[in-house]
This record gives structure tokens, sequence and C-alpha cells, in this order.
């Protein structure tokens, strides 16, 4: 009896160690760099835009004009939080500006049709 007292214990003190459960890194979104982010032009259609960054996550069913990239990664054992995201915004159906976290394209001002 008192060995199974003992054992449970043990496990109920050890069990108060969690530093070595392993916790893995949530990862959410769409995962762009800036190489991506630089190949986006003014003027490109959505469907150049699709290919070049993929689906957006976030978008809206009655305003369509703008595109919403979100990238978020929770670090598992510090709970660290990295966010990233840019938002493309359209005129009609043409890339017309590039905002959010990442840097604007040095050649953005320049359509594909001008090179």
């Amino acid at each position: 009896m008192k060995q199974i007292l003992l054992v449970l214990l043990a496990l109920g003190v050890l069990s108060g160690c969690s530093s070595w459960v392993y916790k893995y890194d949530i990862v959410q979104g769409n995962y762009l760099n800036q190489r991506d982010v630089d190949k986006l032009r003014v003027n490109m259609t959505k469907e150049q835009v699709k290919f070049v960054l993929g689906t957006p996550v976030v978008s809206n069913a009655f305003r369509d004009d703008d595109w919403h990239y979100v990238y978020t990664r929770r670090v598992g054992k510090t709970d660290e939080l990295l966010r990233k995201e840019i938002v493309v915004h359209f005129t009609g159906d043409n890339l017309s500006k590039v905002s959010g976290d990442f840097d604007k394209p040095e050649n953005f001002d320049t359509p594909l049709d001008a090179e």
C-alpha cells in the first residue's frame, strides 16, 4: 500500500515538471517572404496576383477590392507569436496598391507590359 502511495506521489510531483513536454509550433495562413512580394507589379490582374501569392486567407463577400494575406506562427516552447500581413488593393480587376508588413517592391510602379 505504501509503495502505491509513493508511486502516485512521485507521478504527481513529476507531472508538475512540464518543461520536458514537447510543444509544437502552430502555423496558420499564407507563408510569404519578401521575394514573393517583390514579384507584384501595378496593374496585375487578380488572377496574376493569385498565381504569385496564392489564395487570400481573408476575403470580403461584399467588397472584393482588398485581399488580406495573413501568416501567424506561435512558437510552442516560448508562446511567442510571429504575425506578418500584406494587403493588396485592387481598382476594378487591376492591382493598384500594396500595404502591410513587407516592403513595397522597388519595381512595383513599372507594369509588366512596360518591360
